[in-house]
C-alpha cells in the first residue's frame, strides 16, 4: 500500500483537531466525522496511528464504517470510561433496549451500532446518546422526526433552549480555540486533555 502523505496526513489531523476538539479537550464524550482520503491513502493506518497515540490519554479512535462506493470513512473518536457511564445509565440502556439493541458493555453496544451503520437501510438516529447528547434530545428527535425543536446546533434539541445554547457556545469556542493552535503547530497530543 502507498505511504499517506504529508498532506493527507495533515488533513487527517486536522479534522481531529477542529472536529473532534471538544471530545480532546474533556468537554464532551464522544465525536463524528467523516473523511474521504486520498486516493491510495491507508486511512486505516492513520486511524490505527491516533488510536494508538491517544489511548494512553484516555481517547480512543476507531472507524465504525467505511463506504464500500466511495472509500469515505465514519470516524468515531470517544473517552471509553465517560462512553460507559453513559451507557450504563438505566434510562439509556432502556433507550437502547426499545432501539433493538442487546444489552451489553460499551464495546459490545459500539459493535451494534457499528453494525446498524452498516447494514440498515434507516439512519440510527440513536447514535445521538453514542455522542454524548442528552437522552431527550435524542428521543425527542426520534418521536418528531427532527421537527419541533426548542433550539438547533450541532444537534436539536427537545429540553432546555438556554442550556442547549450553552452547551453548543462552550464546543464552538472549544473548536475556535483547537483550530487556532493546531494551526500554530501545537500538537494532537498536546491539545489532548488526559484522562
Amino acid at each position: 500500500m502507498n505511504q499517506p502523505t504529508a498532506q493527507s496526513r495533515r488533513s487527517f489531523e486536522s479534522a481531529l483537531a477542529e472536529l473532534c476538539a471538544p471530545t480532546l479537550a474533556r468537554v464532551k464524550p464522544a465525536s463524528l466525522f467523516r473523511y474521504q482520503p486520498a486516493p491510495g491513502v491507508d486511512l486505516a493506518r492513520r486511524v490505527a496511528h491516533w488510536d494508538a497515540a491517544l489511548s494512553e490519554l484516555g481517547v480512543t479512535v476507531r472507524a465504525l464504517k467505511t463506504c464500500p462506493r466511495t472509500g469515505a470513512v465514519l470516524v468515531y473518536v470517544y473517552r471509553p470510561g465517560w462512553l460507559g457511564q453513559i451507557l450504563a445509565d438505566p434510562a439509556v440502556g432502556a433507550f437502547l433496549e426499545q432501539e433493538g439493541y442487546r444489552p451489553g458493555d460499551a464495546e459490545a453496544l459500539l459493535g451494534q451500532l457499528s453494525r446498524r451503520l452498516c447494514c440498515q437501510e434507516d439512519f440510527p438516529h440513536e447514535i445521538g446518546v453514542f455522542l454524548g447528547y442528552p437522552l431527550e434530545d435524542v428521543v425527542g428527535f426520534i418521536r418528531n422526526r427532527g421537527r419541533n425543536y426548542t433550539y438547533c446546533g450541532y444537534w436539536k434539541a427537545y429540553g432546555d433552549p438556554a442550556r442547549a445554547q450553552q452547551c453548543f457556545a462552550r464546543y464552538k469556542k472549544c473548536e475556535e480555540i483547537y483550530k487556532r493552535l493546531f494551526a500554530g503547530g501545537t500538537p494532537l497530543r498536546r491539545l489532548t486533555v488526559a484522562a
